[in-house]
């Protein structure tokens, strides 16, 4: 007698390799903030640090290797969002209690807890906002808020402080660390409209890529050789834009409602 043919699974039962490899690149970004963790209270903070910076780079083209790949899913998207408050929220701040915080005690680690907790609020409303109907197409070009990959990098911003050798910089001390990494939370929470990294994909005039292409040359040479000063004025030169996307972000808002 012969046994019946079982029919092949059906195609919906299978995922395809282009939704998977997004989803590994957020993996590996949570592997990168959670082992940054560990070797933050080994001490060995130049390490841990490059870790979360690392998770950040992962977390900027894990969405766009998404969108190459049409690998868009909604199970990639919650999945990111874990990813943010492990790596942007819990591990900066687990970092720099490991650096200095511990040393105002519980005043540090209260501080730690409402980072995280800022850090939590912007990515549930910046969920949220993913569903708003009628949202005009210019304020793609701004975030609500500091956005949490950045936040992370400016919360260690004390860290970056204390490794600086070649330029006069002040130390920040453990209570003046704990009351910045508050800010930063309160800042990734707020209403303020930043830059969104969106705005890279504007074209620019032929004439000015290749000095564009220099200067980014230039700031990854300065990255290699002067790794923490170049960390240092890079969270100042973010903190100078702020004003300019407020300015701007008013503007639109202007001209959009005439």
């Amino acid at each position: 007698m012969v046994e019946p043919i079982e029919p092949p699974p059906a195609a919906s039962s299978r995922i395809p390799i282009r939704q998977i490899l997004p989803n590994l690149v957020t993996i590996l970004s949570i592997c990168a903030g959670v082992t940054g963790i560990r070797f933050a209270f080994e001490g060995r903070f130049e390490l841990a640090v490059g870790l979360v910076l690392g998770a950040a780079f992962l977390d900027g083209i894990d969405g766009r290797i998404a969108r190459l790949v049409n690998g868009q899913s909604r199970f990639g998207a919650e999945m990111d969002s874990l990813a943010d408050i492990v790596n942007f929220g819990v591990a900066p701040a687990l970092l720099l209690y490991a650096y200095t915080l511990h040393d105002v005690g519980s005043f540090g680690w209260i501080c730690a807890l409402l980072y995280i907790s800022g850090c939590a609020l912007r990515l549930a409303r910046f969920n949220t906002m993913l569903d708003e109907p009628n949202k005009p197409a210019w304020k793609s070009a701004y975030f609500t808020g500091i956005p949490s990959p950045a936040g992370a990098g400016l919360a260690l911003f004390p860290v970056y402080l204390g490794f600086t050798s070649n330029v006069a910089l002040p130390d920040i001390t453990p209570a003046a660390a704990a009351i910045y990494l508050v800010v930063v939370g309160v800042l990734m929470a707020s209403h303020i409209p930043t830059y969104s990294g969106k705005t890279i994909s504007i074209p620019l005039r032929r004439e000015y890529v290749a000095p564009a292409v220099l200067v980014v040359v230039l700031y990854i040479g300065l990255l290699l050789s002067f790794f923490w000063e170049t960390l240092t004025f890079s969270a100042i030169a973010y903190y100078a834009t702020i004003p300019f996307s407020i300015r701007s972000y008013r503007a639109q808002k202007r001209r959009t409602s005439v």
